[in-house]
């Protein structure tokens, strides 16, 4: 019993001595790096802490409801969706769906939300009429807004190649359009010539 508390020990003293040695070898440079971008850490956490405070007091202060921010009354799908050959090479193989939400005063609006199309061939005789369907979430959404002289809206651009060959005219396009900021759901359709 007495051997084992002996060895014990050494091994102890061994262990703690390693340990010494093992932090007198981390250089300080390395220490001081390592505590100057904790410090950095803690400074942008500050500040983020500070703006996220600053915007909540706004928010708070704030005597609108979402529908006051802007109140959308449909969503229109545009006349220039349809088949297209993007790269020219003589092929439609892209669906563009042009998707744009508008308020109760007729204005285009880029409004938050996700997408969902459809497309249907509604006189198949073989009882297939869903083509094909496809979901545009918020992040990606807000990145397809366009804007030229036609006007505002979200442009959405499917590939078709492989379905284009047995595809017969006239299609149905169906959007639904989910607004994240009061939670309506809009439905439109359009038929397509192509």
């Amino acid at each position: 019993m007495k051997t084992t508390f002996i060895l014990l020990g050494i091994i102890l003293i061994v262990v703690a001595a390693g340990c010494e040695t093992a932090r007198e070898n981390v250089p300080k440079d390395n220490a001081q790096s390592t505590q100057l971008q904790l410090q950095k850490q803690v400074d942008e956490t500050k500040a983020r802490n500070e703006q996220l405070e600053n915007q909540l007091k706004v928010l708070g202060g704030l005597k609108v409801t979402p529908n006051e921010i802007y109140d959308l009354k449909q969503v229109k799908i545009g006349r220039y969706t349809n088949f297209y050959d993007k790269n020219k090479d003589g092929k439609k193989e892209k669906l563009i769906v042009y998707v744009q939400p508008v308020d109760k005063y007729d204005d285009a609006v880029k409004a938050a939300g996700a997408v969902d199309v459809e497309l249907w061939n509604l006189n198949n005789k073989d009882g297939q009429a869903l083509i094909g369907q496809w979901r545009v979430e918020p992040p990606e959404l807000k990145k397809l807004w366009f804007s030229g002289m036609l006007g505002a809206n979200y442009r959405l651009m499917f590939d078709m190649t492989d379905k284009m060959d047995t595809l017969q005219s006239p299609l149905t396009v169906k959007v639904v359009f989910t607004d994240y900021l009061t939670g309506k759901v809009f439905k439109e359709q359009k038929n397509i010539e192509f």
